[in-house]
């Protein structure tokens, strides 16, 4: 049986509530994790790696950048299957695509966590690693991806979002459906992703690709803040199809002037993009003024995919076929 990685990041997966502080903070070790898995199930090919103990809000592209780096060095040898990246699942989604962004190996990348800490009732840490375990081991698994897998659901990193505070059932792909479910030592796959890009775009990052959201009456001022500094990218969550309001437009032109990449996705839960709508703000006349539609990616991962390229120095026809259909 070969190997799997086990790789802790944080998050509340292991926290325990602190009596003092009055609140849930990271407590539980890794190898405690493990050696509890190791009495409740008969998994001895799991092997742990530390990597952090930081809660998902203070997770940003250069832990991203330093975990891919983790995960090539592991799965390149061939005593390990695939790995387990447990996570908190605040910015989990995040992760896990720029993850299947800059995927090298075909070998399943599995991200896990838990919504309950270590102190509550009904905790689902540990169901959630024994699932995210069993499909990481499982054949079938094998180049669908990075997968996300909480309350015995597969979903995948491109489609997948979290969608409640508080409920165990918080991550879905809203349009698609799970991918699979585990339904006791079965992995069981449904079907295969609907979306997912073959990325394979080199592990790089920068800092200066921002993401920003558009509400009724909105102005340019925060466009032209990310203008003046420094911005090399921008992410629009449009209005509806992929439109705005007219009086941004100005701050929209003045950006791609000064070179910044704009990528228009959509603040609506579901459908993608298009440039429908001809009127001033509207998805053409976006389009026409060089902002790339972002077909149906949510703005976190639009933004990761933005930020990924400009990064890897695709230039502006290349990043239009990047986000295209």
């Amino acid at each position: 049986m070969k190997n799997v990685a086990l790789i802790f990041t944080g998050g509340t997966i292991a926290m325990k509530v602190n009596s003092k502080l009055q609140g849930a903070v990271p407590s539980v070790t890794p190898s405690e994790l493990v050696s509890t898995l190791s009495d409740v199930t008969e998994f001895d090919n799991l092997v742990p790696y530390d990597f952090s103990k930081l809660p998902s809000p203070s997770i940003t592209p250069e832990k991203m950048f330093e975990l891919k780096t983790l995960i090539d060095s592991i799965l390149i040898d061939d005593a390990f299957c695939g790995a387990v990246v447990v996570h908190g699942t605040d910015t989990l989604e995040e992760t896990a695509f720029y993850l299947d962004v800059v995927a090298s190996s075909k070998k399943p990348i599995v991200l896990t966590g838990s919504m309950k800490n270590a102190s509550e009732l009904g905790y689902d840490g540990l169901t959630n690693l024994v699932s995210s375990i069993k499909v990481a081991m499982s054949p079938e698994s094998i180049g669908k991806g990075v997968l996300v897998v909480m309350n015995y659901q597969i979903n995948a990193a491109c489609e997948v979002v979290k969608t409640h505070t508080l409920n165990l059932d918080t991550f879905k792909s809203f349009e698609f459906g799970p991918l699979g479910i585990i339904d006791d030592d079965d992995v069981i796959y449904f079907r295969s992703t609907t979306q997912r890009r073959d990325y394979r775009l080199e592990n790089r990052f920068n800092e200066n690709t921002y993401l920003i959201k558009v509400y009724a009456g909105m102005n340019g001022d925060l466009v032209d803040f990310c203008v003046e500094n420094g911005a090399k990218g921008i992410v629009l969550e449009a209005l509806g199809r992929g439109n705005i309001p007219a009086v941004m437009m100005d701050a929209i032109r003045n950006a791609r002037r000064n070179g910044v990449e704009m990528v228009i996705v959509s603040r609506c839960y579901g459908g993608r993009v298009l440039d429908t709508y001809g009127y001033l703000g509207g998805g053409k006349d976006l389009v026409k003024s060089g902002c790339i539609l972002g077909g149906n990616l949510n703005g976190p991962k639009a933004r990761i995919l933005l930020m990924s390229a400009i990064s890897n120095g695709l230039s502006h026809e290349e990043i239009k076929v990047l986000f295209s259909p």
